[in-house]
């Protein structure tokens, strides 16, 4: 069993060990259990509420280096050809605080049929596919001040 307390970012020069492969939902955690593409258990204990990066290199107590992987998901695409368009999208479901990754007029969200019906009303073409979901950190996501 390894355990994993430590993160390292996304550059490392040492061996990788190992890698795990995780959806963006368990990238979320800060506590999981996982199996290595070697077959070794693995359970990592990070600060909660920082997800883990795709690509990002985590290191063992016992000194081996992991590299965290993005799982292959179901995730929906919309795209359009208007500006507009494409803003009044990125403001509604921003607006209901929906993780999304943005592209060149084109995001991608989880599958949820409410959301996908609002799309195509907004004007936008919706179609099902299977990509590494690596949604947007958000305007906070390095820590929030006020002046």
């Amino acid at each position: 069993m390894i355990d994993i307390y430590e993160r390292l970012g996304t550059h490392c020069h040492e061996a990788v060990y190992t890698s795990v492969t995780l959806t963006h939902e368990q990238r979320d955690r800060g506590r999981l259990k996982l199996t290595g593409t070697n077959g070794e258990d693995i359970r990592v204990f990070l600060e909660r509420g920082k997800p883990l990066l795709v690509g990002e290199y985590l290191l063992s107590t016992c000194g081996k280096h992991i590299k965290v992987e993005g799982a292959v998901e179901d995730v929906t695409q919309a795209s359009c050809d208007d500006w507009v368009t494409f803003a009044k999208a990125c403001y509604h479901l921003g607006n209901r605080h929906v993780k999304i990754s943005v592209g060149e007029r084109s995001l991608t969200i989880t599958p949820d049929h409410v959301l996908e019906e609002m799309l195509v009303l907004l004007g936008l073409t919706v179609t099902p596919i299977k990509a590494v979901f690596i949604p947007e950190s958000g305007a906070y996501s390095h820590g929030h001040k006020h002046h």
